[in-house]
């Protein structure tokens, strides 16, 4: 019995140190992600947020501006159905994601040159800017594969939400001092110039640091089955069968409406409405902000009621956004439309996204991202093109854009009927009201907390 003991005891133990340790990297990889997309954000708010701006400035047509807002999206969700091929190449989604994010990165640096590029110099935008999309995208099925390994399923909404919390105020702070820089060199072309180029500098430094802490994260033991793969076409035959599959068809109709639109708000403000740098900054900035400290909000409560009753009821309240700004001229007007905007877009995108991890296995993820996101390109760059060509052709309002707006609010619903009852909840969840689930979103809240508890505390007293 002793010797039993004694052979057994240092087996244990080692088994639980080894289980220690790896619990360990897991929990400083998590602070490690939170950091590495702090800094990403901060990459977007100086860069990518004013790449439509820039273009502006370079002055762009309208199909430059659809094409800009588009098609680099486009080609990277495409580029996509590679992401098996080089996953197996660099042997570690870790590798492969932190490259290629230097690569996407190291691309703000022919995009600001590109002013020096005469007449083709838009043209040669839109080139840098689909490789940057390129590399920013291709590697993102190994990410959500290998990000989906480190968090747990029932901390998923929790721990996405604080993380795009502090990512999100992060874009927010960045994209507000990139407004600022931009309406502070406004003396001249060149001197308009020179601020591009600074927040672009900015940007490229936000993701060096980023590439930084990517490779500081632990990647767990990835394997890739045989029996596991499939086809892309095996994936379109079967979408309309499963659940991720109508998932998928779903996102994909509602993206193509939403870039029916999406790529002229920036035009309308800049354009039409004659916004400042400044003004343009502030309005996009309050949706941001507001998406972000909605997020954890929204997260905890899909994580107690489930993603799939979370999305239905973004789902609804999401499509009359670009709606609300067909009655909006001026930048007062907006900014309740914004926060709105920005409250709604936070649960959408925190559910849509986690309902991808509770619809798809551990050894099947990676591809399934990947199939998604090359749909979602084709829908996107199809959506764009509509929308330019309304753009064109329209003569109906006093703004070109605005028939977009309207067309992309009647699109979003068409998707959100057809494919959200149609959906199913795959996780034991609490059992509850849209009502309710609403209700206690708007009351968990920072601010509306706040009211709700006062509200609550004088009827207690009144009772009393």
């Amino acid at each position: 019995m002793k010797g039993n003991y004694f052979a057994s005891g240092p087996s244990m133990r080692t088994k639980e140190d080894a289980k220690e340790e790896i619990e360990g990297k897991i929990k400083k990889s998590l602070r490690f992600s939170i950091i590495d997309g702090a800094f990403y954000s901060a990459m977007v708010g100086f860069g990518e947020s004013f790449f439509t701006a820039f273009a502006i400035f370079l002055q762009a047509t309208n199909l430059q501006i659809g094409l800009i807002g588009s098609l680099p999206l486009a080609l990277g969700s495409i580029s996509q159905l590679y992401s098996n091929r080089l996953i197996k190449w660099f042997r570690s989604r870790r590798r492969f994601v932190y490259i290629t994010a230097l690569l996407e990165g190291l691309m703000y640096i022919p995009i600001a040159l590109v002013f020096f590029f005469g007449e083709m110099r838009v043209f040669h935008l839109i080139v840098f800017v689909s490789i940057y999309w390129v590399f920013g995208m291709i590697a993102s099925a190994a990410w959500n594969s290998w990000i989906g390994d480190l968090v747990k399923e029932n901390e998923r909404g929790r721990y996405f939400g604080i993380r795009n919390k502090i990512a999100g105020m992060t874009s927010f702070f960045a994209f507000l001092f990139g407004g600022y820089v931009l309406q502070r060199f406004t003396d001249g072309i060149m001197t308009q110039y020179i601020g591009f180029v600074i927040i672009f500098a900015l940007a490229l430094i936000s993701r060096v640091m980023s590439f930084v802490y990517l490779t500081k994260k632990y990647e767990p033991e990835y394997v890739q089955v045989k029996e596991a793969e499939f086809t892309f076409i095996d994936f379109l035959k079967q979408a309309r069968f499963r659940n991720y599959g109508l998932l998928v068809l779903y996102l994909c109709l509602m993206n193509f409406s939403i870039y029916v639109a999406g790529p002229f708000f920036a035009a309308y403000m800049l354009y039409d409405l004659k916004f400042s740098y400044m003004t343009f900054t502030l309005i996009s900035a309050i949706a941001i902000i507001v998406k972000y400290v909605s997020m954890p909000v929204w997260g905890k409560v899909s994580d107690i009621y489930g993603t799939r009753k979370v999305l239905t009821l973004s789902g609804f309240l999401m499509p009359i956004v670009p709606l609300m700004w067909f009655f909006s001229s001026n930048a007062w007007h907006l900014v309740p439309v914004q926060i709105y905007s920005g409250f709604v877009w936070a649960g959408f995108e925190i559910t849509s996204f986690n309902f991808m991890f509770d619809t798809t296995t551990h050894e099947k993820r990676a591809t399934c991202v990947s199939y998604y996101n090359a749909l979602n390109g084709g829908a996107i760059i199809a959506g764009a093109l509509i929308g330019t060509l309304i753009v064109k052709y329209n003569n109906m309002f006093w703004s070109k854009y605005l028939l977009v707006f309207l067309v992309s609010f009647a699109l979003r619903y068409v998707a959100s009927f057809i494919f959200l009852a149609k959906l199913k909840e795959v996780r034991h969840v609490q059992k509850t009201s849209y009502e309710d689930v609403f209700f206690r979103v708007i009351t968990s809240m920072p601010t509306m907390g706040i009211v709700h508890r006062i509200v609550t505390f004088r009827k207690k007293g009144r009772g009393s």
